[in-house]
């Protein structure tokens, strides 16, 4: 086998998680393939409400009020839906989601992901500034907007809650609300604005920016199937469209298709998607948006990106390969017209793409521990694009064996007795 057909490290999966570990790992003097069946940033990374969300520090808990979870389950609300068929499969992993919403376990979970948000800014403008496009970050936040009075109320005491935590915000009642999104439509109470997290127009070409410059550091991209991974030796082989890879370590880091390998080493992780969808809208006139605005009750994001205006969707649990089903854009699309005026579709259908989920919202990043060499890095939920950077450094000074920035512990794979 030639030297270029070696590796120390391979990388499968080339969205921001993957993309992040490699470039980390090059910095470390690393040599690394990364492989995937689709270019950089083209699944998960590519659609979703591209916020470098350093306020989330709460995990997205499940409702556990009767009146919502009724809501939930007749499908009356916007922000979930479900496949009937697919439900007896995913009921099991939404217990066990439910279980974690907890107030009490809600906490636990915030704190031991606390590093990666407290540090998710500083991470990516290391990448950005090192790639040359720290331009892409825009530090305007977003707005949580809120049609009722008492939802207003409401968000405003969840808001306090994150004092403890240092999160910036202005509490903007419906004049302040206009003056900072002057053609958002006068529907609303009030919103929350957060202040710190950074907007990125196109996470898609933010990713790819990323890996431009990770290949400039000696980061090698391989289209292959991550599936065909197996051990050699006392290491990795892969095959792929330039040739058969071999390395040392290798790293899965699939997003939404990570299950499917980790089970075949005869991993049980307790896994599942969010589905979700987008799709663009011209604006009317010189109507515009400044930030991503967060519809609190119709559990949708609106957001400017160099196509349009993006509107994304809610959860759908549903199996990762059944057809598209978007009747939640057909739901919310009527509320965010009232919200802003938004004219034709750009787009001809809307996008889809796949969330991976563990049901205590907080992903495994680590070794697999029947496996030497082997480590996992997925299941970052609503967060691959805010965390992918911190998980490219905990990973990267993991396997070269640097004191790690943050506690790795919480993130094992070993909490589900994998």
């Amino acid at each position: 086998m030639t030297s270029s057909n070696k590796a120390d490290v391979i990388v499968l999966g080339a969205g921001i998680v993957g993309v992040s570990i490699a470039w980390h790992l090059a910095k470390r003097g690393q040599s690394v393939v990364v492989v995937d069946r689709r270019a950089p940033g083209e699944e998960a990374s590519f659609g979703n409400a591209g916020t470098i969300e350093s306020s989330a520090i709460m995990p997205y808990m499940f409702p556990r009020g009767f009146r919502e979870l009724v809501r939930h389950a007749l499908k009356l609300s916007t922000a979930s839906s479900y496949h009937t068929a697919f439900l007896p499969r995913v009921l099991p992993w939404i217990y066990r989601y439910w279980r974690n919403s907890s107030p009490e376990r809600a906490k636990a979970i915030a704190l031991a992901n606390l590093g990666f948000f407290a540090t998710c800014i500083a991470e990516h403008q290391a990448m950005a500034e090192a790639a040359g496009v720290s331009d892409m970050l825009r530090p305007v936040g977003w707005i949580k907007v809120y049609g009722t009075a008492r939802g207003w109320e409401t968000g405003i005491v969840e808001a306090r809650a994150l004092d403890e935590f240092g999160i910036r915000y202005d509490v903007l009642d419906a004049a302040g609300l206009a003056k900072r999104e002057p053609h958002l439509a006068p529907v609303n109470a009030g919103g929350i604005h957060f202040l710190d997290p950074r907007a990125v127009a196109d996470p898609g070409a933010l990713t790819k920016a990323y890996a431009s410059h990770a290949q400039q550091l000696g980061v090698r991209f391989a289209f292959g199937d991550a599936n065909a991974l197996h051990s050699a030796g006392s290491g990795w082989r892969i095959p792929t469209q330039a040739g058969a890879i071999q390395a040392n370590q290798a790293v899965i880091a699939l997003g939404a298709w990570s299950n499917d390998l980790v089970s075949r080493f005869g991993y049980q992780i307790p896994f599942a998607v969010k589905r979700g969808y987008h799709r663009h809208y011209r604006p009317k006139g010189n109507a515009y948006l400044a930030r991503p605005i967060v519809h609190a009750a119709g559990g949708f994001v609106l957001l400017p990106t160099p196509l349009g205006l993006r509107l994304t969707t809610g959860a759908e649990f549903a199996h990762r390969d059944a057809p598209p089903s978007p009747v939640q854009l057909a739901r919310v699309e009527p509320v965010a017209r009232e919200l802003f005026p938004l004219g034709e579709p750009i787009d001809g259908r809307p996008w889809l793409g796949s969330r991976p989920c563990l049901p205590d919202m907080t992903p495994i990043i680590g070794p697999a521990l029947r496996h030497a060499g082997l480590w996992f890095a997925f299941g970052h939920a609503h967060h691959g694009l805010t965390n992918g950077p911190g998980t490219g450094r905990l990973v990267a000074e993991m396997i070269t064996d640097e004191t790690p920035f943050i506690d790795p512990s919480p993130f094992s794979a070993i909490r589900f007795g994998a």
